[in-house]
């Protein structure tokens, strides 16, 4: 939009007493004083354009009630910003300020967006915007937080997510209205005990930040909902966590834990629980208590064996537990009816339990690289499977009820022993990927060639000599990678 066609719409909306202005979005580098004489507009948004500066003039549009200005290039705003006072929303996030703009007789404002700035200091005058009930202040630079922000008693709504804070004031504990605190991704490196004030609080996120210990008082929150602490360095939780007991998410990934305490069996309604990458050995009993998980990530850490009363979370749809030193899993696994996702990689594992076959629901089982030497019979119940992963074990020989899992997409059986293949394996018609290189296969079932849907099969570092007639049946592709494999004539 040129100055002649805003220079036109300005006075249209002058003329017509406009309330409403919408000039978001229209390449405006310049905005004309012109812009004051609609002093009927209750609603500006200039957001999206590319402003440098405001005209002092904007002082005069006294009847606004929202503001937005985000996504320019301000650097300051004019001192008449100060004279609005009918605002009650100012949206200031991705532009160029350094300081807080002033707001001082902004005494109705109750959102007050300044995310995506440069800010390095917060002035202690925040503090008289009593009426805030949302203030967001995420990615900036601040280092931290004046006293005075413990005056914005009405607040619900804290970002300071992406900062540089190092602490939080004391002060903190009198914002007893919160109930959202985004605080990730900053340098804290302790919680001040009136963090146990904020008894509204139903989400609070802390994770990123350099925390070895929790106080306490966090044990008195006891209306979160969702409590995330992961990317820190914490070596152990208060007991008093098992107060929370209306948590339904709890992220404790990539810390430094060596136990949980028992009382994590009394948060009842947790239904997502994130504990990899710890240095846990074992889990508590407690842990069947936790009977409305959903999800539980426990991979990467030192487990060597699971209780019995894992057999208790009925509700499990996820299971994470690649990357641990379990030898063996208890019968009660197979209990886990609800499960859709087995992840068991990279353990220890020599056998599986007869249960497996109870987990009816599966449709994605990895037990790559364990120490298998056989599958269970029951393997065969699993017929939602569509990705099995079996490479890096040492299976000598498949069930022929593999046959029954008629849905997979995805079959990986690299770097076992297999010598031969069971003839049922042309019933996985739905074979998209078959991977059984690094065995010591020397020749295929004839059923291979119902295999037309595959677009992948590797056959790489096995013993074969000769190729059935049916391969003819196979994707073009496929055949010409197998053909590739036999050192003969070209037989198509």
């Amino acid at each position: 939009m040129d100055q002649d066609e805003l220079a036109a719409r300005l006075g249209r909306g002058r003329d017509d007493g406009q309330v409403y202005l919408d000039l978001s979005g229209e390449g405006l580098t310049i905005l004309p004083p012109d812009i004051g004489d609609l002093t009927a507009l209750t609603r500006l948004d200039l957001g999206s354009n590319q402003l440098t500066a405001l005209p002092p003039e904007m002082g005069d549009l006294t009847n606004l009630t929202e503001l937005d200005l985000r996504k320019n290039q301000l650097t300051t705003l004019p001192a008449g910003i100060g004279s609005l006072t009918n605002l009650t929303q100012l949206y200031l996030s991705n532009n160029l300020l350094a300081a807080l703009p002033p707001i001082g007789g902004l005494n109705n404002l109750t959102e007050l967006r300044l995310n995506h700035n440069r800010l390095t200091v917060l002035p202690s005058e925040i503090g008289e915007r009593t009426s805030l009930a949302g203030l967001y202040l995420s990615n900036n630079r601040l280092t931290g937080l004046p006293p005075e922000i413990g005056e914005l008693t009405n607040l619900i709504n804290l970002w300071l997510f992406n900062n540089q804070l190092t602490a939080l004031p004391p002060e903190i504990g009198e914002l007893t209205n919160l109930t959202n605190l985004w605080l990730f991704n900053n340098q804290l490196t302790w919680l001040p005990p009136g963090i146990g004030k904020l008894t509204n609080l139903t989400y609070l996120d802390l994770r990123s930040n350099q925390l070895t210990a929790l106080p306490p008082e966090i044990g008195e929150l006891t209306n979160l909902a969702e409590l995330y602490l992961s990317n820190n360095q914490l070596t152990s939780l208060p007991t008093g966590i098992g107060n929370l007991t209306d948590l339904t998410h709890l992220g404790l990934t990539n810390n430094q834990l060596t136990a949980l305490p028992p009382d994590i069996g009394e948060l009842t309604n947790l239904a997502g629980l994130y504990l990899s990458n710890n240095l846990l050995t074992e889990l508590p009993p407690g842990i069947g208590e936790l009977t409305n998980l959903t999800y539980l990530y426990l991979s990467d850490n030192q487990l060597t064996a699971l209780p019995a009363g894992i057999g208790e979370l009925t509700n499990l749809t996820y299971l994470d537990l690649r990357n641990n030193q379990l030898t063996a899993l208890p019968p009660e696994i197979g209990e886990l009816t609800n499960l859709t996702y087995l992840d068991l990689r990279n353990n220890h594992l020599t056998a599986l339990p007869p249960g497996i076959g109870e987990l009816a629901n599966l449709t994605r089982l990895d037990l790559g690289n364990n120490q298998l030497t056989a599958l269970p019979p029951g393997i065969s119940k699993l017929t939602h499977l569509t990705w099995l992963e079996l490479g890096n074990n040492q299976l000598t020989a498949l069930p022929p009820e593999i046959g029954e899992l008629t849905n997979l997409t995805r079959l990986g059986l690299s770097n076992n022993q297999l010598t031969a293949l069971p003839p049922r394996m042309g019933d996985l018609t739905n074979l998209t990927y078959l991977y059984l290189s690094h065995n010591q296969l020397t020749a295929l079932p004839h059923g291979i060639g119902e295999l037309t849907n595959l677009t992948f099969l590797d056959l790489r570092n096995n013993h074969l000599t000769a190729l059935p007639p049916e391969i003819d049946n196979l994707n073009e592709a496929v055949q010409k990678r197998l053909r590739q494999l036999i050192k003969g004539p070209d037989r198509g």
